[in-house]
């Protein structure tokens, strides 16, 4: 009994003190004060530029030569379905991948498998409505082919951090791997800033390496724009803006700063700037969607996306670089081959579950 009375007042007389007290209040008021600011969520560092570089421009969506894709969706919550992707005369697309996934509001699990053995491996757990933790394992024939990638998201009201970890290991005696870790912050309604930090040592044997970089996003009624500054003398702007309702334009400027020889021949003495800048613009029509994007290489591109049917959609990719005297064309075609299941869940009212991509 004597302990517990002696416990009960250590923590009272912690409860009271002037500076605890302090604090809290000094707390209470600043959560407060962000409250009425009216912040939301910033987004990621990674995807900073996301309007422009994913939704707009479409370097990861060109392809070439001929594509054909078949999903078979056998339930939509959970959600579960397999795909079978087909490809000819397309450079880094193997002939034959096999693709499965699964996912609910908490999991989501993705493998595939391709005819050159590349396997990969996609596994997501939402731990709360905040925190989610997403893994990604590739595995392929050849020396240094494996790669293992582990990412821990933190989402709050008005801020983002992330802790991605590449290849982690301590089997030789020591860490070695690359670790990136970021954090964005929403300031004002419009105004988030925030940075990202690298540490990565390929080998005890090698020193490690560290770099940093810092970046600001500005959000308009209806334009964004964002710019990072790395300290190795990278600048990367970009600029959204919307149009119309069907019409969405948006601008990257790349700028690379490297040591350079001088007048004498001397390193450091002067500097090799190499920049390249991207124009593109996205055209939603009723059942199609078109990109088309040029940048100061000469490099034109385009890509169409139509919807003949509900299941069938039609994709059109053409790429010209002027100055290489080089075309590429690319053609694929994707069927979606519903059940009776599926189409009696999607009639009765059942959504997708929101799946921690």
């Amino acid at each position: 009994m004597a302990d517990v009375k002696l416990s009960s007042s250590g923590s009272g007389i912690i409860m009271n003190n002037a500076v605890i007290a302090l604090l809290r209040d000094m707390s209470s008021s600043f959560s407060r004060r962000r409250e009425a600011l009216g912040l939301s969520n910033p987004g990621t560092v990674d995807n900073i530029a996301r309007e422009v570089q994913k939704d707009v421009f479409l370097t990861n969506s060109m392809f070439t030569g001929l594509r054909a894709d078949l999903t078979r969706p056998f339930s939509v919550n959970p959600l579960f379905q397999v795909s079978h992707a087909f490809a000819m005369g397309s450079q880094g697309l193997p002939p034959y991948t096999f693709l499965a996934l699964y996912g609910t509001s908490k999991v989501f699990l993705q493998g595939n498998i391709d005819s050159d053995g590349q396997l990969i491996a996609r596994a997501n757990y939402r731990w709360s409505t905040s925190f989610v933790t997403k893994s990604n394992v590739q595995i392929a024939f050849g020396p240094g082919q494996a790669m293992l990638s582990v990412d821990n998201d933190y989402t709050g009201k008005d801020f983002t951090m992330s802790l991605k970890s590449i290849n982690p290991s301590i089997i030789e005696g020591g860490l070695t791997g690359v670790f990136v870790g970021s954090y964005l912050q929403s300031l004002t309604p419009s105004l988030s800033v925030g940075l990202e930090a690298m540490w990565q040592r390929v080998a005890l044997n090698t020193g490690p390496e560290t770099a940093i970089s810092y970046c600001a996003k500005y959000k308009g009624s209806d334009w964004i724009a964002s710019a990072q500054v790395q300290e190795q003398g990278a600048l990367n702007t970009s600029y959204w803006r919307r149009l119309t309702d069907r019409v969405e334009a948006g601008v990257d400027l790349n700028l690379q700063f490297a040591p350079g020889l001088g007048q004498n021949g001397l390193m450091g003495a002067g500097a090799r700037k190499e920049g390249t800048t991207t124009i593109g613009a996205k055209y939603d029509f009723r059942n199609s969607s078109f990109r088309a994007q040029i940048d100061s290489s000469g490099r034109l591109s385009c890509l169409l996306e139509r919807r003949i049917l509900p299941p069938v959609q039609l994709t059109f990719a053409g790429e010209m670089d002027h100055f290489k005297q080089q075309a590429k064309v690319g053609l694929a075609v994707s069927i979606e081959a519903q059940n009776e299941d599926t189409q009696r869940q999607q009639e009765n009212g059942v959504t997708t579950p929101a799946v921690p991509f």
